[in-house]
C-alpha cells in the first residue's frame, strides 16, 4: 500500500531556471529547467534530508507561545 505524504515548498523562476527549497529545510535549495524537474529534484533532496544520512541538517519549526494573563 502506498501512502501519500505532502510537503510544502517555496519556488520561483529566475531566467530560464526554476529554483526552490522545501519549507522544512530552507538551507537546501535546488533547481530545474522546468517546474516538473524542480519538483523531482525536491523529492530527491527530501528523501536524503529526511533519511538522516546527511549530518547536521537544520530544520524549520514553529513554537507555540502561551500568553500569561494577569
Amino acid at each position: 500500500m502506498h501512502t501519500h505524504e505532502k510537503i510544502k515548498y517555496i519556488y520561483w523562476q529566475d531566467g530560464s531556471y526554476w529554483l526552490g527549497y522545501i519549507e522544512e529545510y530552507p538551507d537546501y535549495m535546488t533547481q530545474g529547467e522546468s517546474l516538473e524537474e524542480l519538483q523531482e529534484n525536491l523529492k530527491d533532496i527530501y528523501k536524503e534530508l529526511s533519511s538522516g544520512s546527511i549530518p547536521n541538517v537544520r530544520k524549520k519549526a514553529e513554537l507555540e507561545l502561551n500568553s500569561v494573563s494577569d
